[in-house]
């Protein structure tokens, strides 16, 4: 297994070097300035959008159809494949990896993710197909065929971005959290974790058998609940330390813009440099908000929505709701707390959901890991179920044929057994490679087929200004 690992590692370390650092940040700065920083700028309308509170003319807002969820569901079933273990698990192992400045570059990178997410997602649902049984399928692999200049690269890049993106679901969607469930069970009430794998493999195959209309039923109670449960648990832990916040806040800055390695004030013991903060920010807020890797694509184009950009606003509200604000309150209550750099009974660095258990022992004592652990089980639970959905819309592309989905299904929910009792550094450098590979051919994607958005997008915003709150058109 140490052979695996190490090997994991090199190809991790390979893939997620400055060549797709700069691929994914390039092409978001790149769609935010031609589309004049419209995603920021309009972040107030996707928001009310998103929540209903933005009425227009559009089948957005009317209901469903037959084979379709409201797009309100959509977002919920984007989120649950977003909000998981990255934004408690993966901030932790982000800010002990890359030093607490880490933290910068995922918010920083997220408010470029808001470009990629809503053109991905706005070609996702302009290119989509209903399948033989009346249901939407898009993806970037939907797009790439359909749409990319070049047919046969298209087809090449499309089936590639399917195959990888079945492995990531597998990786990220699965593996991962199942892991992070069975190790939180395992730390805090001394479960087995073959038996919480066993458990997780039932509950997984008894939702996903449902369809995309189980999944959003069930992500549309859990996901507001738990990230709500959550959010107030933190902030709870950031009041109670408030008047380290200071003081944390500017070594968070300092870390993540110094050339050279750093340590001390909240970083404890820890020490690292701007480019190790930015390779481990960058690519935790990738695994966190998944800005780039085209996934969210697959359950925007769920979404019943005559208007493609609507709906991708509505998508990219998922990245700011993911890492601008529950990932930055799980860093903030990281350094308030004074947890960052403190050692085991081994001397090693505490990291990943040790580290943030500590984070809330500091304020709720014994029942912090109770309530991490909780936090941690419906998030990575909720993860695994959006995925289900988004694996298999890539399966189904490969395959052709839906009735071959029930296979994926009953193999996807036995992979959170294999996730729960595999080791977790095997579990998180495998799934970053398959986040990786999978970014590659959907940044294509975009660079190439994401010009018209923006055009079309700049150019209804200059017709729509004179009233006082422009709405987009459709995107053709």
């Amino acid at each position: 297994m140490d052979t695996l690992a190490g090997y994991l590692r090199k190809i991790d370390d390979m893939i997620w070097g400055p060549w797709l650092l700069c691929l994914l940040l390039g092409t978001g700065i790149l769609l935010m300035i031609r589309m004049k920083f419209m995603p920021i700028r309009r972040l107030g309308y996707a928001l009310r959008c998103a929540f209903g509170l933005e009425e227009d003319g559009s089948q957005a807002v009317k209901g469903t159809k037959e084979g379709a969820i409201s797009p309100f569901s959509s977002l919920m079933t984007e989120l649950a494949a977003t909000i998981g273990t990255g934004n408690i698990v993966g901030v932790a192992t982000a800010m002990v990896l890359g030093g607490p400045g880490a933290l910068v570059w995922m918010i920083l990178s997220s408010l470029i993710g808001l470009a990629l997410k809503f053109v991905e997602s706005t070609l996702s649902v302009t290119y989509r197909i209903r399948n033989e049984a009346g249901e939407y399928c898009g993806g970037p692999m939907y797009t790439l065929e359909r749409g990319f200049p070049l047919k046969r690269m298209g087809h090449l890049l499309a089936v590639a971005f399917a195959v990888f993106a079945v492995l990531a679901s597998f990786g990220m969607g699965n593996m991962t959290q199942a892991n992070s469930i069975a190790s939180a069970l395992e730390s805090t009430f001394d479960v087995e974790p073959s038996f919480t794998g066993l458990i997780i493999t039932i509950a997984t195959i008894l939702v996903v058998l449902g369809g995309i209309g189980s999944i959003s039923k069930v992500t549309c109670i859990m996901v507001p609940v738990m990230a709500v449960f959550y959010l107030l648990g933190a902030i709870t832990v950031i009041i109670v330390h408030w008047r380290n916040l200071p003081s944390g806040i500017m070594t968070i800055f300092a870390m993540a813009f110094s050339p050279g390695a750093v340590a001390g004030g909240v970083g404890g013991h820890l020490a690292a440099s701007m480019q190790q903060a930015l390779r481990w920010g960058v690519s935790r807020g990738v695994f966190s908000n998944e800005a780039g890797l085209g996934a969210a694509g697959i359950s925007a184009a769920a979404a019943h929505t005559d208007d493609p950009v609507r709906q991708g606003y509505i998508s990219m509200t998922g990245v700011f709701l993911d890492t601008v604000v529950i990932c930055s309150v799980t860093g903030l209550a990281l350094v308030a707390s004074g947890v960052l750099g403190l050692e085991d009974g081994k001397g090693n660095l505490l990291t990943g959901t040790d580290l943030t258990i500590a984070a809330f022992a500091t304020t709720f004592g014994d029942m912090g890991a109770c309530l991490v652990t909780l936090g941690i089980v419906l998030f990575a639970f909720a993860t695994i179920i959006g995925w289900a959905y988004q694996g298999e819309k890539a399966f189904e592309f490969l395959v052709k044929k839906q009735k071959y989905c029930i296979i994926y299904r009953f193999v996807y929910g036995f992979m959170c057994f294999v996730g729960a009792v595999c080791a977790l550094d095997v579990v998180w450098d495998f799934s970053d490679i398959c986040n990786g590979l999978m970014a590659v051919p959907n940044l294509i994607c975009v660079l190439v087929m994401g010009g018209g958005v923006c055009r079309d997008v700049v150019a209804k915003d200059l017709k729509t200004k004179a009233r006082s709150e422009g709405e987009p058109q459709n995107y053709k």
